[in-house]
């Protein structure tokens, strides 16, 4: 019988020990979630719950706000991926595909992005959302995380692994810049597409540090602010508190798994591990 290697085996348990470590705090918030409010503070320590309920689910559902919170970060995420793929889409093919005066300058200045934490930007920011009016609305919320300098150089990697044949045979057809983008590059890139809209839906969808400062009204909050609001004069309702959370996280989770196959193949495909 043929022998596992031992470095096989302990890769394995690492796996796994790696996995419980990462499933634990779900775990337990879904099980604090199944619990009633007062079992929640109670000193005697329970794995499980020890009376079984779904009223932190049902109260949480109930108030109105959570349901509010989730359609706000839906609608943020949804607008913040669908703009940053148009605009790192059309930056990308321009660096890539087409030959201008000053075009590594230009490059080089949105790659600055890197260097620069969105807290250093936050008070030019709000001035500005605050000078064109935008303070508490979805347009202030979206327009600060719409460009994405990660995107614009993954997709601009990936540009530049394309043939150029593909491109002068359309511009040959009398195809313009946009058309060719559409109609040539973007089918050949929806692998990598895909994975940059889920990883930026999801990034939107976490965002906290933005809202909380451009956000002055409940009903425009979003659910990483909103879980900031669960908790009373009779301090934080845990079970609510996690009821929240879990459903805050569960249309993402969602998402990635529905889409997890896209996104493997187009990280491979960036990586250049798939042809």
């Amino acid at each position: 019988m043929k022998r596992t290697p031992f470095w096989t085996v302990a890769g394995a348990l690492c796996a796994v020990v790696l996995a419980a470590l990462w499933a634990f705090p779900l775990l337990w918030a879904l099980s604090t979630s199944l619990r009633p409010e007062l079992e929640t503070v109670a000193t005697r320590f329970h794995w499980l719950p020890q009376t079984w309920t779904l009223d932190a689910y049902r109260k949480t559902l109930g108030a109105g706000n959570v349901v509010r919170w989730l359609l706000n970060s839906f609608a943020v995420a949804l607008l913040v991926t669908v703009v940053t793929m148009a605009i790192s889409l059309m930056a990308a093919y321009s660096f890539s595909q087409l030959r201008f005066k000053g075009r590594g300058i230009v490059f080089g200045i949105a790659m600055l992005g890197f260097l620069l934490p969105f807290e250093a930007l936050l008070v030019p920011l709000f001035r500005t959302m605050h000078q064109l009016g935008l303070i508490n609305s979805y347009a202030g919320i979206v327009l600060p995380q719409v460009v994405a300098p990660v995107v614009i150089y993954v997709f601009r990697q990936f540009f530049d692994a394309i043939p150029a044949d593909f491109r002068e045979a359309a511009v040959m057809d009398g195809a313009g810049p946009l058309r060719v983008l559409w109609s040539v590059y973007l089918p050949i890139s929806g692998n990598i597409v895909w994975a940059m809209a889920i990883v930026t839906f999801i990034a939107a969808w976490n965002n906290f540090l933005w809202p909380f400062i451009i956000v002055t009204s409940n009903d425009m909050m979003t659910i990483p602010l909103g879980l900031t609001q669960t908790y009373d004069a009779f301090g934080v309702r845990y079970a609510q508190l996690m009821a929240a959370a879990l459903l805050g996280a569960l249309p993402v989770a969602l998402a990635y798994v529905l889409f997890q196959r896209r996104v493997t193949q187009g990280f491979l495909a960036a990586s250049g591990l798939k042809g």
